[in-house]
């Protein structure tokens, strides 16, 4: 056989490999999605991960234990790793977020528009929602949205960091930090396991309004705070920096 017959030989058997390859790869995928799909409906129908049986979710998804045992080694660790996955895709959408400055922070909010690249992160719930919320609902994994939050406070804290007012470093900023993640993860919770009611459009409006509303600007009395008063007041601002501007 010539060299470019054994060349051609080798070539089409390279084809056909990674066309197995990628039918396998496809294949797995699906039975990882179809198992995925059944843990939530389980959890649904449950309404307690806890109860959740490989059993019950392989059935469901019409695959074998076997096939199950394949990709997990158990319901905890199909929750592990679909929760991870998820945080993993989520870092990236939340640092886009993080990179968003105060002058297109305010500029979005003057054109009743959403923060830059709050709509592509709702997006990623929408279509994850079927179990996504089940996992983060009532019956599902209650660390998961600690999960979440731990993260994104990883991921945006640097940033936030970027012109703060030196004064307010230290634990008044931390608190602030603290608040702001787990009021923004908190909505975002709430809208998934709601059904998602509102659409991706007005949803990722509402939650960029939401940062700026005072408590008082629903009952129309706006509250006029001076946050540094009452930071040092409390001895969590630098009193020397505040004496010193």
């Amino acid at each position: 056989m010539s060299e470019t017959a054994v060349r051609t030989k080798a070539q089409h058997v390279g084809r056909r490999a990674s066309a197995r390859t990628q039918a396998l790869d496809r294949r797995s995928a699906r039975t990882r999605c179809a198992l995925r799909d059944a843990l939530a409906a389980e959890i649904q129908a449950t309404g307690d991960l806890s109860k959740v049986t490989v059993t019950a979710v392989t059935e469901r998804a019409d695959v074998t234990r076997r096939t199950f045992y394949l990709h997990f080694r158990d319901i905890q660790d199909l929750v592990n790793q679909t929760e991870a996955e998820t945080i993993e895709d989520l870092r990236g959408l939340v640092a886009n977020l993080s990179r968003v400055n105060l002058e297109e922070l305010e500029g979005a909010l003057d054109d009743l528009e959403p923060c830059p690249g709050s709509r592509e992160l709702l997006e990623y719930f929408k279509e994850r929602g079927n179990y996504l919320g089940a996992l983060l609902g009532k019956g599902g994994d209650p660390a998961f949205a600690q999960h979440i939050k731990d993260m994104v406070r990883e991921v945006v804290a640097s940033r936030a960091l970027d012109g703060l007012d030196v004064r307010a470093m230290g634990s008044f900023f931390d608190y602030y930090l603290t608040f702001a993640v787990s009021a923004e993860v908190g909505v975002l919770v709430e809208w998934l396991t709601g059904g998602m009611r509102e659409s991706v459009d007005v949803m990722a409006r509402l939650m960029t309004a939401l940062m700026f509303v005072r408590p008082g600007d629903l009952y129309g009395r706006p509250i006029d705070f001076n946050v540094p008063r009452f930071a040092v007041g409390l001895g969590l601002l630098n009193l020397k920096e505040s004496n010193d501007d």
